[in-house]
């Protein structure tokens, strides 16, 4: 350094009220305070403490991942789906797998594709089993109940969605078409419904979808017997949710239109296209949308305000 340049320094720290002898001082104490070195056993044993604290945080992190998946196992609501082998029905069985629930696949006859449906919800990753049962026969839907029950301990969602067809003019409509209908599309949902219920009850917690049809609104021309079955869906879905609001338990009612299925398929042009005319969306529902607005009704949090209702899903036929 040059003389001029050292000069200059001193006179800043003089110019600063520091003194080359305090600078010394300064210059000792920075001496004094260089890293301390520890004794090697004392570091090992703060090695050991860091360890020991990493292996208490990954465990902690293990038992409440534990604790998540078994709180997720516990939640995943139970659903009944009946006449679940096909249509509607199977879309909805599908989409209730889909969105992780544990479903039981009720049919009557078809238990191949009833099979065919659950191993589709195991594929997702889902939970399902099959049971074979007349909805109409009360001792059927007490063991449809069970089985549920035993499986998994509860019951969250039931679907009454089974139901059939006997379409004739009622001048020549016999008692058995009459009959058949309303035991299973009227007293099926009935039954159905008071077994889930003394389960929901207990529980203060639960919802109910009944599958309606536009037909059990304003009629149909040979359906009759299916027109009163649904429409008689309607007032006890309307009733059943006065009874049971108190204890928390939703019932609705989806009332379909046309719908996609093996017997549109089957019309004819001519037929298809007078049945269309009166669709405003021009089109057959399919049986997914269905199945998505049930879902939303059977499941999501922002449908808890909802009971008591009929959602029509017809393309605005019914307006």
């Amino acid at each position: 350094m040059s003389a001029s340049a050292a000069g200059s320094a001193v006179a800043a720290f003089n110019y600063a009220g520091i003194s080359c002898q305090s600078h010394r001082k300064i210059a000792h104490f920075r001496h004094l305070t260089s890293p301390i070195k520890l004794p090697r056993s004392l570091n090992s044993q703060c090695r050991s403490l860091n360890s020991s604290s990493s292996g208490i945080k990954a465990q902690v992190a293990t038992i409440e991942q534990a604790k998540t998946d078994a709180a997720q196992k516990v939640e995943a609501p139970v659903v009944v789906v009946t006449g679940a082998s096909r249509g509607i029905g199977k879309a909805i069985a599908l989409s209730m797998g889909k969105a992780g629930c544990k479903v039981l696949v009720n049919y009557a006859r078809s238990s191949k594709e009833a099979e065919e449906v659950c191993k589709e919800i195991e594929a997702y990753g889902g939970q399902a089993l099959t049971f074979g049962g007349d909805v109409s026969k009360e001792a059927d839907v007490e063991a449809m109940i069970k089985t549920a029950v035993d499986a998994w301990g509860t019951l969250d969602v039931l679907i009454n969605n089974a139901g059939i067809t006997r379409d004739g003019l009622l001048m020549r409509m016999k008692t058995s078409q009459w009959k058949e209908v309303i035991d299973l599309n009227l007293t099926g949902v009935f039954l159905c419904t008071q077994a889930a219920a003394k389960i929901m009850m207990k529980k203060k917690k639960g919802r109910i979808i009944n599958i309606a049809s536009v037909v059990g609104l304003t009629g149909n021309v040979g359906q009759a017997n299916y027109s009163a079955a649904k429409a008689g869906v309607i007032g006890f879905t309307k009733t059943v949710a006065k009874e049971y609001s108190s204890r928390n338990i939703n019932v609705n009612a989806v009332a379909p239109g046309f719908i996609a299925s093996d017997m549109t398929s089957k019309l004819g042009a001519d037929i298809e296209k007078k049945i269309l005319e009166i669709v405003p969306l021009g089109r057959y529902g399919q049986p997914e949308e269905v199945a998505g607005l049930v879902e939303f009704l059977a499941l999501n949090p922002a449908a808890g305000y909802i009971t008591g209702q009929v959602l029509t899903i017809d393309g605005g036929m019914v307006m």
